[in-house]
């Protein structure tokens, strides 16, 4: 079941040349008949071409699918790459047969550069649908849409009889704002349109919402649940918790793929006046660098996580005599008499956990919220700094 595609849809990947390494760096996946459609997108003030357009396309809640190029965000290209992204995505909804308004277009990668359109629109002339040879594993998409990942993100899980599975890319440039990085859900499902979109927005409020690498927002962030309900109707609670397994798995396998991470690091947040508080107290927590490198050099240092609390100046009803931490099960604020005791098993605990929990409780009321994130390593100062050279 591992990337599956659910009945419908179909899937063409190929090397269009955005880099001269062969890799596959453009993706289509299409549904055969009209799927009904849920979207969220980055609000970055230089958001690319491609999120305005697939806007607008999601206006109605209804699309076929979308069409991604990976390796060029096509970000701060001007009026030319405007035109260039309506090129490619009129070009693509030719060859589909169906009108360029059911197709959504997505771009990542480096910002500043124009699209190689000849390589493009060249592949794009010859594409047929559905693809003689087209890939019927979802896996292929998500290795096509990768920039700087290491593997592929895909998973898939079954409601009933239907099909859902979800694709991801991202790294880096990682905070998200109403959406992240680029994340693909397709299934055979049917649920109406309000139902989806509700379900929709839940789930990743709670789950991409709540990742971050780096707190740097991407130009081209994109989300998008395409269901075409050729499977039949499914209970919506079921398909809520279906969506929310198999997007909670891509943010975990985000978080631990970060930009040179070697850890995971899931912030735990209780006890806070409401939801909003805990995911604002969690963010501040998983995005402090001092926490990160402490978690990457096993320092069992727990003052910079009440330091990173701290930094919620604005929540004045946080009282550091009510707050608690730990690492893991194990306590460390307030402190007690066996200090050295606890930081040696601190110590312990970071050198040999892949994923690191950090729970906060604010002794304030009922409201929680979890985040995920990586710890900072050599390695994302070395990629960052070499990217596009």
């Amino acid at each position: 079941m591992h990337g599956a595609v659910p009945r419908g849809f179909n899937i063409h990947t190929a090397p269009v040349g955005i880099d001269d390494d062969g890799r596959d760096d453009l993706c289509v996946i299409a549904s055969h008949v009209p799927a009904r459609t849920a979207a969220v997108f980055t609000r970055s003030r230089f958001a690319g071409p491609s999120v305005a357009l697939s806007r607008a396309a999601v206006e109605d809640g209804v699309a076929r699918g979308v069409v991604v190029i990976a390796r060029n965000a096509n970000v701060a290209t001007g009026a030319q790459g405007a035109r260039n992204a309506a090129v490619v995505r009129d070009t693509t909804a030719r060859a589909l047969g169906i009108a360029p308004d059911e197709l959504l277009i997505a771009s990542t990668g480096v910002i500043g550069r124009q699209y190689p359109m000849e390589r493009i629109v060249g592949h794009l002339d010859g594409l047929t649908w559905p693809p003689p040879t087209g890939s019927r594993d979802m896996e292929a998409a998500a290795r096509a849409i990768m920039t700087t990942d290491t593997h592929p993100k895909c998973l898939t899980a079954r409601i009933g009889d239907a099909t859902l599975t979800g694709i991801a890319k991202g790294v880096g440039m990682l905070e998200p704002d109403m959406a992240t990085l680029l994340t693909f859900f397709v299934t055979d499902a049917e649920l109406d349109g309000e139902t989806l979109k509700a379900v929709f927005k839940r789930v990743m409020d709670t789950t991409f919402n709540a990742v971050s690498i780096d707190t740097d927002t991407s130009t081209s962030d994109s989300a998008a649940l395409f269901a075409n309900g050729l499977a039949g109707p499914v209970d919506p609670e079921a398909f809520e918790q279906a969506l929310h397994t198999v997007a909670l798995g891509l943010v975990k396998m985000i978080a631990s793929d970060g930009e040179g991470a070697s850890t995971l690091i899931q912030v735990e947040v209780q006890g806070a006046r409401d939801t909003a508080q805990a995911k604002r107290v969690g963010k501040t927590v998983v995005n402090s660098p001092l926490v990160k490198t402490a978690v990457h050099g096993a320092d069992p240092n727990w003052g910079r996580v009440v330091m990173a609390i701290g930094k919620c100046q604005e929540d004045l009803d946080i009282a550091p005599e009510h707050v608690t931490v730990r690492f893991g099960d194990i306590g460390v604020y307030p402190p007690g008499p066996d200090e050295d005791r606890r930081r040696e098993s601190v110590a312990a605990y970071l050198k040999g956990s892949e994923e690191v929990v950090i729970g906060i409780d604010l002794g304030i009321g009922e409201g929680r919220f979890t985040v995920y994130g990586c710890d900072l390593t050599e390695g994302y100062v070395r990629l960052n700094s070499q990217y596009t050279t």
